[in-house]
Order: C-alpha cells, then structure tokens, then sequence
C-alpha cells in the first residue's frame, strides 16, 4: 500500500534537531517581486529575459507556485545573478575566507510538488554549490509535471530509505541508504521514494 504524502509537520519532524532554533521559510516570491521591480521590469519584461510564462511568473511572485530547481536557475539566468542568492539569507558577497557551519536540522526551508528541501548554508551567496537536504515525497513519475534538466552537475546520496533515479540516458538506478549517483544535470532526470517510508536524501547542485 502506498504511504499516504508526509504533512509538511511530518516531513519538519524527520529532520529536526533535538532542540532547534526557528528557520525562516525562504520568501521566493519576495525575492523574484523585489528584483524584478528594481530593474523596473514588467513581468512580460522578466518572461523576455527568462523564457518563462507571464503566467508561471505570477503565480511565482504570489506565491501561489513553488518553481522547480530549473525554473529557479532560468529565473537567476534572467536576472543575471548567481542562483544562490535567491536561496540565500545573506548580502554579504564579498569576503574571500567565508565559512559556513550547518547544525542538525539546520536549513531553509523550501517546497516543491514532488521534494521538501532544506537549502544549507543559505547565509552564503555566490557559493559554488547547492546543497540541500531533502524528503523525496514523489512515489511515481506522474508526480511530476516535467522533469528536471539544468546546467551543471550533481550528486545524490541516499540518508535514509532507498530511492529509484531516472535518467533519459540510463536504465534507472535503485539507491538505497548510503548509495549514491553523480550525473551531469543537463540530462533529464527525476527521483522518486521506493521505501516504505519516503527516503532522505542529501543532493549538492553545482548551479
């Protein structure tokens, strides 16, 4: 029997610390309206530059769509800054001996259709990196409207659980607790939970 979708409380409670300081969700739609409206665009002036739909933008800066990491790398790519920065808690881009340390449990919280994400070391922009902790709560390939396919490269390292990775190259590969797959992020590729419960998985985007 599939294991009904974990609640958003559910899927917090899989990853908290035992004591834990509150996060702040990340406020993507702030952040598109905010850059959008300091270059003095029109949304039709930010679909020009991101290839994205007037609709799919609305619905982003209203915070009625919660965009894939493609769209989210489109959306960067259209305002001509590093993609983390709209993952990132910090203004800070110019000192060189930067760290970051990330506490259990730590990260921002971030939401899509088929992954809950906590982005680490979101206080740091112009990173290299993307890493994120994330519950794979998709079960099948009709849990996704498209899938992913990006600039870059990216690894994936099963937690916790065992997922299935797809590939539009490669037969499909079955992970589970302590495997991992590194691929180039260009070929389309999607993740799904193949446990009971859904898999925890840590995944690091070049950008």
């Amino acid at each position: 029997m599939r294991k009904p979708t974990l609640t958003n409380a559910e899927v917090f409670d899989q990853v908290k610390p035992e004591r834990r300081t509150p996060r702040s969700k990340i406020q993507l739609d702030q952040k598109v309206r905010a850059l959008r409206r300091a270059r003095n665009w029109t949304l039709s002036d930010l679909a020009k530059a991101t290839g994205l739909a007037v609709s799919t933008l609305s619905k982003i800066e209203n915070d009625r769509m919660s965009p894939t990491f493609d769209v989210v790398q489109k959306l960067a790519a259209g305002f001509s800054i590093d993609i983390t920065e709209l993952f990132s808690s910090s203004e800070n881009t110019q000192q060189q001996t930067r760290r970051s340390v990330v506490r259990k449990g730590g990260g921002r919280p971030y939401e899509t259709a088929a992954y809950s994400h906590l982005v680490l070391a979101s206080d740091l922009i112009n990173k290299k990196i993307l890493p994120f902790v994330s519950i794979v709560k998709a079960r099948s390939l009709d849990d996704f409207e498209e899938w992913g396919a990006h600039d870059g490269e990216e690894f994936l390292f099963v937690l916790e659980g065992s997922v299935r990775f797809y590939t539009d190259c490669y037969e499909p590969a079955d992970l589970n607790e302590g495997d991992g797959i590194y691929l180039d992020s260009a070929m389309r590729h999607a993740c799904i939970s193949t446990s009971e419960e859904d898999a925890r998985v840590l995944w690091i985007n070049t950008g």
